[in-house]
């Protein structure tokens, strides 16, 4: 299925995810090629929002391992704990750093990066990995970003991991 994400004419944060979610369900219902769907899920946001730099990176033994990615340039292999995605995977939780230089441990994968939100890929209670988001202004994301990636989060771990519906 294809579908055009761009969003210009909706300047409401919390409306623009909720198109996006709208459209993002049907565009991976069924489909099971976890690379092929995050690939997609990266490519669906980055045109949605604009978003800097739009990644995953997946658990790998002891490690996160880059897989699907957005952008120019990036980190490859982040140790549990480590900067924010390795920190996010430890945690389980979502980690929104409105200034990346105040995190401890932060990884640069770009001098172009000012914030980032991390949203863990959480399959039966264990992290299968990160989307990784990044932009190039102060303090971009907020509890809208958070509320919503995770939506998104949880329809790609239904329809990748469960083999479930997505719901919205």
């Amino acid at each position: 299925m294809e579908a055009n994400f761009k969003q210009d004419h909706i300047t409401d944060k919390a409306e623009r995810y909720k198109t996006f979610l709208r459209q993002f369900a049907p565009l991976i219902e069924g489909e099971t090629h976890e690379i092929s769907v995050l690939a997609n899920t990266c490519a669906a946001l980055k045109e949605a929002f604009g978003f800097f730099w739009v990644g995953f990176y997946l658990v790998e033994n002891d490690e996160l391992v880059l897989g699907p990615f957005q952008g120019s340039v990036a980190c490859y292999r982040i140790k549990k704990g480590r900067g924010v995605c390795g920190t996010a995977w430890e945690r389980m939780q979502t980690l929104v750093v409105p200034d990346v230089e105040q995190f401890p441990g932060h990884i640069a994968c770009s001098s172009l990066s000012r914030s980032e939100i991390v949203v863990p890929l959480i399959v039966q209670g264990e992290v299968k990995g990160v989307l990784d988001i990044d932009s190039d202004l102060p303090a971009a994301f907020d509890e809208t970003d958070k509320l919503y990636l995770e939506q998104a989060v949880r329809i790609l771990a239904g329809t990748l991991y469960n083999h479930s519906k997505p719901s919205i």
